[in-house]
């Protein structure tokens, strides 16, 4: 099923409320869900997925994966594993099949930056977020809300 269309959900999120959204995102994340984080450079996609990951139970550092293009993130501290990906080294389209980032579903979440980079389709069920206002201290955050998340979504602000 197709997502909904956006809905703005706040125009004042500076790096502060980036990372209270991230934590009570955490909270609504269960086996099986892809959050698909959009926006330009420095728009605050890994800012979030970071958030994210602290939410879930994470304490350590939280690279990048712009070049290795998937981290993994497991371990008893951590409610469910975690697959963080970063597509933008690969060409729009290109075949993300060896990346393994299905099977990161089957027992966990997947975190995915640069989803317009996947072939068209792909992970429909997912929590689509996009993040606008890049270099600046405030940032638009939208969303796309498949029904798969239907009762869950939007997180208590």
């Amino acid at each position: 099923m197709a997502p909904s269309s956006p809905t703005t959900i706040a125009t004042d999120l500076d790096e502060a409320g980036l990372r209270a959204f991230g934590a009570r995102l955490a909270a609504l994340l269960r086996p099986g869900d892809a959050v698909l984080l959009s926006g330009d450079l420095g728009a605050g996609k890994t800012t979030l997925a970071r958030a994210i990951l602290v939410g879930l139970g994470h304490a350590g550092e939280v690279p990048s994966p712009t070049f290795t293009l998937v981290e993994p993130y497991a371990g008893r501290a951590l409610r469910l594993p975690v697959v963080h990906a970063d597509l933008y080294r690969l060409e729009p389209g290109a075949p993300v099949d060896d990346l393994g980032l299905d099977e990161a579903l089957e027992a966990g979440v997947l975190l995915l930056e640069w989803p317009e980079r996947l072939p068209a389709g792909t992970f429909p069920d997912a929590l689509r977020l996009r993040l606008e206002g890049a270099g600046g201290p405030v940032r638009r955050l939208t969303w796309a809300v498949p029904a798969a998340w239907k009762g869950r979504w939007p997180p208590d602000a």
